[in-house]
């Protein structure tokens, strides 16, 4: 199965060029069954690895473009009267897909950002008061644009922490750009993308990375990463225990994509950035992009062992 995971990291790679960490952690993501938020500037290849990931792990996609215009019910769905049979007749939104990409999310205004929070947090939603399951695998990847463009609504602190992860892909080196500009169409090969594994191989994944194994020393290392946002004063507020549960999900998931069936510090350094820079304001910064500082100064501070 390792194996089919490295195919798909390269054939991911081959879409996306240059940004080999940013799409091993996309992919950690998605096996530790969590969101994935991309947080760059227009134009940077955040949906074409959105694409991709739907394709080479054989998931329905849809995608939603939220603008500020955006309803709730165009993304959960609504009933509609069916003058045949005399009764409302629900159509689904394209939540009810296998991997949605909520495509400029920040645009659209808070009321229809919130649509999204039950479905990413229980697998479900409620419309006009029936509970409707949704897909199983269920992931959502939403892409926002840096809040400091015009006219995007900054994602509360409560949706935010139902990302598992936020990723920058950030601009490519000079080799890669090169290869982007000689070679074809990056939209060109998506096509061409077949996919390697299905429901059954990716439900498999995620069992067997639920059980890589984190010894309570590991265990102790998260909990003092965690308890120092809490209590130093740079901090304007303390992780979650939502949070430090992604934390350990995620190190298990860079762990089994490492090939091993244990957790080491490194796994949670690895992916503490990703993890937890969107959860963290520095007390003094009211911009709320000091996750990043703060990120740095828990990996130079906090001892792992």
């Amino acid at each position: 199965m390792r194996t089919k995971l490295e195919a798909c990291l390269d054939a991911i790679n081959r879409v996306v060029l240059g940004k080999e960490p940013q799409v091993r952690l996309a992919l950690a993501c998605l096996l530790a069954k969590g969101h994935l938020l991309l947080e760059d500037l227009p134009g940077m290849g955040k949906t074409t690895l959105s694409h991709a990931l739907a394709k080479i792990l054989g998931l329905s996609f849809q995608r939603i473009q939220f603008t500020s215009d955006l309803l709730p019910g165009d993304i959960l769905g609504t009933s509609v009267f069916d003058k045949d049979s005399g009764q409302f007749v629900f159509h689904p939104g394209p939540v009810f897909a296998e991997l949605v990409l909520a495509d400029e999310i920040n645009r659209a205004t808070p009321k229809s950002q919130s649509a999204l929070l039950e479905a990413m947090e229980e697998g479900q939603v409620t419309i006009e008061g029936a509970t409707r399951p949704l897909p199983e695998p269920f992931f959502v990847i939403a892409t926002q644009n840096p809040v400091s463009q015009g006219g995007t609504f900054a994602l509360p602190e409560s949706q935010l922490d139902r990302f598992l992860m936020r990723l920058s892909l950030g601009y490519p080196a000079k080799a890669a750009e090169k290869a982007l500009l000689l070679g074809e169409a990056r939209r060109e090969l998506l096509p061409k993308l077949d996919p390697l594994l299905d429901h059954a191989e990716l439900a498999a994944l995620q069992a067997e990375v639920s059980r890589v194994r984190a010894s309570d020393a590991l265990v102790d290392y998260v909990l003092r990463l965690v308890e120092a946002t809490r209590s130093q004063a740079q901090f304007a507020w303390g992780l979650s225990p939502r949070a430090s549960l992604a934390l350990l999900a995620a190190a298990r998931a860079w762990a089994y994509l490492a090939g091993r069936d244990y957790v080491i510090p490194e796994d949670v350094q690895a992916v503490l950035g990703a993890v937890v820079g969107h959860r963290l304001r520095e007390r003094a910064d009211a911009t709320g992009h000091g996750g990043g500082t703060l990120v740095q100064w828990l990996l130079r501070e906090v001892p792992a062992l």
